[in-house]
């Protein structure tokens, strides 16, 4: 059983960075496999937060050792070279721990800060966020992971033959290509999707490694689908994550609960929602009975984000 953190830094009060730390602290030292940073603008405004996501985790990253860390950045305040390369340079910051969170659901008062007041279209916003997710995926792979030689006595920086210029022209953007940032320390870092619906599953089939989905009616059945989804994109169906959204102290918290859908094959895992003060509930009261179960592991199995979830390298 795969366990996620998410903590919205734009909403209720204010943390303290000794706050997050801590937080960041706790979730590694009782094993969990990541925390992800949500950044989203309140619906009803008056919160406020100190800190950017991907700034966090940068600082996040250097008072941690194993934990994943994954960042919300939106695809409508970045260009997608610029993200990429953020991305990239987080991941080489972190060891092989990062990752980037895209939400495919439309902000719109986000648009409004940024210069599109009128936002996007439903159907254009959809095609907008696969080409960007596409380039950001492709500038990732630019370079292949012995391509760099920094041979002083040659004068050999990189083999050309192992850079490979994305070079796309599309709806929405233009890329040449490539990054000029090293190929990422665990292939490539990881894409969680949030806000999934119906007619984003074949994105996340394509191109996601977490997709974070909330309980429904038949969780078992929309699994299923998606995994589905994933097999006929010629992906191996475990190459893709997909953890269930729960809420810390909430009714489907207990430990009953997520064995049940678990054991089920109803998920991979799941996504709890926790402000820093209520972590402790869950590490004393649910956490050890899991482990107790035999249903979440103790230790890290390796370094990189990658590995806590079991996932292969970008070509899986």
């Amino acid at each position: 059983m795969h366990l996620a953190v998410s903590l919205n830094i734009a909403s209720g009060q204010p943390l303290a960075f000794s706050d997050l730390a801590s937080f960041a602290k706790q979730a590694e030292a009782v094993g969990l496999d990541v925390i992800i940073l949500d950044d989203t603008v309140p619906d009803s405004g008056g919160s406020e937060s100190p800190f950017e996501a991907t700034t966090l985790l940068a600082a996040l990253a250097t008072v941690t050792n194993r934990i994943g860390l994954v960042a919300a950045a939106s695809t409508v305040a970045h260009q997608p070279y610029n993200l990429a390369r953020r991305f990239a340079s987080l991941d080489i910051i972190s060891h092989g721990r990062a990752g980037w969170n895209a939400t495919v659901v439309q902000n719109s008062r986000e648009a409004g800060n940024l210069s599109r007041p009128e936002g996007f279209s439903a159907a254009d916003f959809r095609r907008r966020t696969e080409e960007y997710i596409g380039i950001v995926q492709g500038l990732w792979q630019g370079w292949d992971a012995d391509a760099l030689l920094f041979d002083k006595v040659g004068g050999h920086f990189h083999d050309p033959s192992k850079m490979h210029l994305l070079d796309h022209k599309g709806e929405f953007f233009s890329v040449r290509g490539p990054l000029n940032v090293a190929r990422s320390p665990q292939d490539t870092p990881v894409l969680v999707l949030s806000d999934v619906s119906e007619g984003d599953l074949d994105l996340a089939s394509r191109t996601a490694n977490v997709v974070l989905l909330d309980e429904v009616e038949d969780t078992k059945a929309h699994y299923d689908d998606l995994k589905r989804r994933v097999a006929a994109c010629g992906r191996d169906p475990d190459a893709v994550k997909a953890l269930v959204n729960v809420s810390a102290n909430g009714p489907d918290i207990s430990p009953d609960r997520l064995e049940e859908l678990f054991r089920s094959k109803s998920c991979d895992g799941f996504n709890i929602a926790t402000p820093p003060s209520a972590l402790d509930g869950f590490v004393g009261r649910v956490l050890p009975e899991l482990q107790q179960r035999g249903l979440v592991r103790r230790d890290y199995p390796g370094t990189t984000l990658r590995s806590h979830l079991g996932l292969a390298g970008a070509a899986q």
